[in-house]
């Protein structure tokens, strides 16, 4: 039996498996052999290891309600199923980045079984990579690229809350690369569609995978440049400019956006409070 221990990502739907800790934290099963029971049709898949080099599993269970722990730590320990995002406040980064990896590659997964252009059956080639069992086509895990933008004029941000928002925060203006243009005309594409503002001195802030299911945020801050707010009503419930100090109801600190904004707050000196 092979006593390496292996990290564990173990997910229902969209909730991970999160082992209990005495100090009540949480953490991933790291064990020597899967802690709970599979069956012969259960995929696990490789996926690449920590930067320690432990190595890295996940699976999808179906029914969480009748899971068999095989490990003993485990279940005296004690497990949780937590959602995905809400993990992030139950793990360590580099672990919650690592959860978001293997949902994305599950989904993947998932959704890729058979060819799109034969309909036979698709099998693993690599770690990443399927192959179709008849025509040979190859397919590979796919990201929607998707960018972010603060606009600031002055010392107000524009701030937007969008029809798909859950609840009453708001955000910032983003949306999907589309084919054929950059990064940065994607921003003033989208920054016009939505606002009908046009803006300058666009910079890059940074980048952020988003497993919701499969994107990569890009980061950027703008200025103000010209224009009146005329918000597309199809994506844009609300927005307007709001002062630093005044500032609603904004995304939680797992976002690229908090980050962003956050970003802008300080050079003002303030921190936000919120969670």
């Amino acid at each position: 039996m092979d006593t390496q221990h292996t990290y564990y990502f173990i997910f229902s739907k969209t909730d991970l498996l999160l082992q209990r800790q005495p100090d009540g934290s949480h953490t991933v099963p790291c064990t020597a052999d899967i802690p709970v029971k599979t069956f012969a049709w259960t995929h696990v898949m490789n996926i690449t290891p920590m930067d320690d080099g432990t190595p890295v599993k996940t699976f999808n269970i179906e029914d969480p309600q009748h899971i068999v722990v095989t490990d003993e730590a485990l279940r005296e320990a004690g497990y949780d199923f937590i959602g995905l995002r809400e993990s992030f406040y139950h793990l360590p980064l580099e672990l919650y980045l690592k959860a978001g990896k293997c949902q994305e590659l599950l989904y993947w997964d998932h959704n890729t079984q058979y060819c799109g252009v034969c309909g036979a059956p698709m099998r693993m080639s690599t770690d990443i990579s399927k192959k179709c069992t008849e025509c040979g086509k190859e397919v590979w895990p796919q990201l929607a690229t998707a960018i972010i933008v603060l606009i600031h004029k002055g010392d107000e941000v524009l701030l937007v809350h969008a029809r798909n928002f859950k609840t009453d925060f708001y955000g910032l203006v983003a949306g999907f690369v589309e084919t054929g243009e950059t990064l940065e005309q994607a921003v003033r594409r989208e920054v016009m569609e939505e606002t009908q503002l046009t803006i300058k001195n666009l910079t890059y802030f940074g980048s952020q995978p988003w497993p919701y299911p499969c994107g990569l945020m890009v980061g950027f801050m703008a200025e103000y440049e010209s224009g009146d707010i005329h918000l597309q009503r199809s994506e844009l419930s609300k927005g307007q400019w709001f002062r630093y100090d005044n500032l609603p109801r904004i995304p939680q600190k797992l976002s690229i956006a908090r980050k962003i904004i956050d970003k802008w707050l300080a050079g003002y000196g303030i921190e936000s409070n919120q969670n």
